[in-house]
């Protein structure tokens, strides 16, 4: 039944869409609102489902040059695994030390393991886009971000 990685991986897909409608469904309900928070999340979750389907009944003949791309390279997988703890680490200290603070850490560090070695332009935009985007939000859409360590 199962004859290509198409057909696998959409059934993985559509197990993990299946998962992501049962708890966008348990959100809690806004009783002022026309169109709740939950809008978007249903949306995209349906939207996997279908997407997922179409995969299913997709007629894709794999070739060798597919079936080499496939494969990834040692050190490729080892820099996904580092950039993965490193995102595991910003979300574990983002209420902790804030998002400007752990947002700047992670802007920094990830572009300067992944290749970026112009410091300076590193440290500004590692600093300066965590700061406005924390404005943005804090300011004008009146949205409360994790201040952590920083009195602002």
């Amino acid at each position: 039944m199962l004859k290509t990685n198409n057909q696998r991986i959409s059934l993985v897909l559509l197990a993990i869409a299946g998962a992501y409608l049962y708890f966008t469904y348990n959100l809690p309900a806004y009783a002022y609102t026309q169109i709740d928070a939950d809008m978007v999340p249903k949306g995209l979750g349906w939207l996997l489902v279908l997407l997922s389907i179409m995969l299913f009944f997709a007629r894709d003949s794999e070739t060798e040059e597919q079936r080499e791309r496939r494969n990834i390279p040692r050190k490729e997988v080892l820099a996904l695994l580092i950039v993965t703890g490193m995102t595991l680490l910003y979300i574990f200290l983002l209420e902790m030390l804030g998002f400007v603070l752990v947002t700047a850490l992670f802007i920094f560090f990830c572009s300067w393991f992944l290749g970026y070695r112009q410091f300076i332009t590193n440290a500004v935009v590692s600093i300066i886009f965590p700061v406005i985007l924390y404005m943005l939000f804090t300011q004008f859409l009146r949205i409360d971000l994790p201040q952590g360590l920083l009195p602002f």
